[in-house]
This record gives structure tokens, sequence and C-alpha cells, in this order.
């Protein structure tokens, strides 16, 4: 059986690392790339021209921000809590972080985040052999709120509305999430107009 049967078709992206521990010598990965099995994205990632699953551009995440996080909007919209959707996806990285390629496709809009912001409420989201780093609704709510001056005050009203009406909602965590990234009085303001 040839070696890149190996290369599960559920599967996105590879990391070199990933290739190199199937087997795969730096030889037999060039050839894959030469022969159209593999596209190589930058020096750690190749991605699968036969991956025959769900497609979602929050994949792109960890291969060119390996410390991003969906948030604000693209998180909102993973979340059904708002209509509006991103023109780019929005990754959070941490304020110190560095980003050496973006691809053209699909656009990230990186965000810098504090490292108490950054590690805040990041759920990970496992789909077949794929993944992505998110934060949690709560978390998202809480972003959207601080930053929603330059999200847009008609999409804060609208994903805090939205939010209000889960059932899964939490508010007790939404109202902890908003003291420890001080922004608890605004909450509470919105709160209290809209419930």
């Amino acid at each position: 059986m040839e070696k890149d049967t190996i290369l599960q078709k559920d599967q996105k992206f590879f990391s070199i690392d990933e290739l190199k521990g199937k087997g795969f010598s730096s030889y037999k990965i060039r050839k894959l790339v030469d022969e159209g099995k593999l596209i190589k994205l930058n020096k750690k990632y190749y991605e699968n021209p036969e991956y025959q699953g769900e497609e979602s551009d929050f994949y792109y995440t960890e291969i060119y921000a390996p410390a991003g996080v969906i948030c604000l909007l693209s998180a909102a919209v993973y979340y059904d809590l708002t209509t509006f959707i991103p023109d780019a996806v929005d990754v959070a990285i941490p304020r110190k972080a560095r980003i050496s390629t973006i691809p053209d496709w699909p656009q990230l809009e990186i965000h810098y985040y504090t490292n108490d912001r950054h590690e805040l409420g990041i759920t990970t989201v496992k789909e077949g052999n794929n993944e992505f780093r998110i934060y949690d609704m709560e978390k998202t709510v809480v972003d959207i709120v601080f930053y929603r001056e330059k999200v847009g005050i008609e999409e804060t009203r609208e994903v805090l509305v939205t939010y209000l009406q889960k059932k899964e909602r939490d508010l007790n965590r939404l109202m902890q999430y908003a003291k420890l990234m001080k922004c608890d009085k605004i909450m509470r303001q919105y709160l209290e107009v809209l419930v």
C-alpha cells in the first residue's frame, strides 16, 4: 500500500512534523507537492487538496496565527449571535506575538490582546481531524461590548439581544468575565436597558 494513501481525506492540513511522523521524508513531501497531492502553505504546513470534509475558514487560523483564537464578530457568527457577516476572520493573538505571513484568502483581521484578555475563555472546537480555538459565548459577548465602538453599536446591540434570548446563556459567567475585563459597569448598563 502506498504511503500517500495514509493522508486522511477528512484532514484539511498537515504539519511537516505530522507528515514526518507518518514516515514521509522531505524528498517524498516535495514529490507529493510536485504531484499536486499537497499544497505548501508555509514552512510548517501543507494543505490537503483532496480534503472531503466540512469547509471552514477558521481552520486556517492555526496555520497562519498559531496562538490565534477566533474572536469578536467571527465568533458571534459561529454562536448565531449576529446576522452580520464580517469581511475577514477575526483572530485574537497576544500583544507581543508576531505573524510572518498572512494569506490572501481567507482574509484574517488580527486583533492584539493583552495576555489576560487573550487567555480567558478559550475553547477548542474539534470537527473530525480538524480543530480551531475560539472564545466561548460569554467571552465573545464581553469582548464585543468592550470593543463596541470598533465593532459597531448596532452589531453590539444585536449580539446582546440575541445572547439574552439563548437558553444556554450563563449570565453569572458573563458578569464574571466582564468584571475581569474591566467592563462590568457598561455591561450592567446594557443589560438594564435590554432586560
